[in-house]
């Protein structure tokens, strides 16, 4: 069973960071077919794309503990697949934009109900390893999309990007639709309406901060003052609802807000790492951006490779100790980057080798461990909130490198704020070494599901007692 829900969720999580990258090379050739130029493309398109995800991963969550998980994995499935079809035929920017929000948000609904069957699924002991497996998938997806979705547009056109998702979506539908032995799960209290008024100021609130730090750091302002206004209101809103569409009180829990924490800072430091290297070598090597681009597999690889293993070693020892042994490789790989010299295209591999391996080994407990500490009843909005805590990292690190990079056009100054945002990401990685500390050493007592008498009087009380998994858990 556990195998078979394993690739059954990976697969049909994959979609979504598939579809995010697929399209980055086919911003050209879409513009050129429709007559628009590529920065349009670009904000209707992917901007569109990266907002959806972010702002919908919470209630996507929550929709997904109301309705259940599996249903609302293949709810997610159908409106994707729906979206596909609308991008793939759609002669007209405004059309393929809602095609590409509809997707998104499909994303988004699959995406937590997926980890959470990881969750409510699967017995702790061998939790670690599932999320291992699950975050190469998802790693593994986002890396290879640019290539797929170029040859894509090669032979078939641009349009064949969207229409592959009619392939794999029967065979993640399949997979993900086989029966499950775990007892169906609710968050919501009996006759609670769906949060919308505290999703509505969510969703303004993040899209306002995302748009308002803009790529490359550039600062908008009235759109930060918006999502401060926006996050104040919805804290209050949230605080007086029966079941609020994020949970608050999850915040309380020490394993979830470490685990999360650690996965935002090593974001910060990879996604970052993306942007800002290829950029560096170009300039400075006098390269071109592909080139850097490649580069990067230097730390894609082992990132993927890494996370399996990873999972094995937090089941066998423990979440602290393995992913305190990957954040401080990490830290590592990230000194050896400030103090190798950038003088060829292969300098800065055995460095990248490190932190890829170090980012690869301390994901997967660090899930498990967060995951674990949530009540199955909460487990897809629990991952929902992983998930924006992983995406907004990484909208920190563009942010870290608008101010460190401002201005820089000269070789000299370019290595100059390279070594600014080289420093920045160790002090990530120092800091997620704490939150590793902060894990528990074993993954062997969880949450369980509040009964519905106390959800319905404290909904969203922390769970204060924690009940031992059965050993012969299968």
């Amino acid at each position: 069973m556990a195998r078979g829900l394993i690739a059954a969720t990976a697969l049909a999580a994959a979609l979504s960071p598939l579809n995010s990258t697929m399209l980055s090379v086919a911003v050209g050739p879409i513009g050129k077919s429709l007559a628009t130029d590529d920065a349009t493309v670009t904000r209707a398109l992917v901007t569109s794309y990266l907002v959806t995800s972010i702002v919908m991963q919470a209630p996507g969550g929550k929709l997904g503990d109301r309705l259940g998980h599996r249903r609302a994995v293949a709810l997610g499935q159908l409106a994707f697949a729906l979206g596909s079809v609308l991008a793939a035929l759609s002669p007209w920017l405004g059309g393929l934009m809602v095609a590409r929000v509809a997707m998104a948000s499909a994303g988004a609904m699959i995406v937590p109900s997926a980890t959470a069957m990881l969750r409510t699924e699967l017995p702790a002991r061998v939790r670690g390893r599932a999320f291992g497996v699950f975050g190469a998938v998802m790693a593994l997806a986002a890396a290879i999309g640019p290539p797929l979705g170029g040859q894509l547009s090669a032979w078939f056109g641009w349009r064949s990007i969207f229409a592959v998702n009619l392939v794999l979506l029967p065979i993640s539908a399949w997979l993900a639709g086989r029966p499950s032995k775990a007892p169906p799960t609710r968050a919501a209290a009996p006759g609670a309406k769906f949060d919308l008024r505290g999703a509505l100021l969510f969703g303004v609130a993040l899209s306002s901060l995302v748009l308002g730090v803009g790529r490359g750091g550039a600062l908008n302002p009235p759109l930060l003052v918006l999502s401060a206004a926006a996050l104040g209101a919805f804290v209050l809103v949230e605080r007086g609802h029966p079941s609020p569409v994020v949970e608050l009180s999850l915040l309380r829990l020490r394993p979830f807000v470490a685990g999360g924490l650690l996965i935002a800072l090593h974001n910060l430091a990879m996604y970052a790492l993306l942007f800002e290297l290829p950029s560096v070598v170009s300039v400075v090597l006098h390269g071109d951006v592909a080139r850097g681009g490649r580069l990067l597999l230097a730390m894609i690889a082992p990132v993927v490779v890494a996370g399996p293993l990873a999972g094995r070693l937090g089941d066998a020892y423990g979440a602290r100790s393995v992913a305190l042994a990957g954040t401080t490789l990490a830290a590592l790989g990230a000194v050896t980057l400030q103090l190798t010299p950038l003088r060829t295209l292969t300098s800065p591999v055995p460095a990248l080798v490190l932190l890829g391996l170090g980012l690869g080994l301390a994901s997967a407990p660090s899930q498990a461990a967060a995951m674990s500490a949530v009540p199955a009843d909460k487990s897809a909005v629990g991952a929902g909130m992983l998930a924006t805590m992983r995406y907004l990292g990484g909208v920190l690190g563009t942010l870290v490198l608008g101010v460190v990079l401002a201005g820089a056009r000269e070789p000299a100054a370019v290595l100059v704020g390279h070594g600014r945002a080289l420093a920045c990401f160790l002090a990530a990685t120092v800091a997620a070494m704490a939150c590793a500390l902060a894990l528990p050493a074993r993954i062997t007592r969880e949450a369980h599901a509040a009964p519905a008498s106390r959800r319905a009087g404290v909904a969203g009380r922390e769970l204060d007692a924690e009940v031992e998994e059965p050993t012969g858990a299968r």
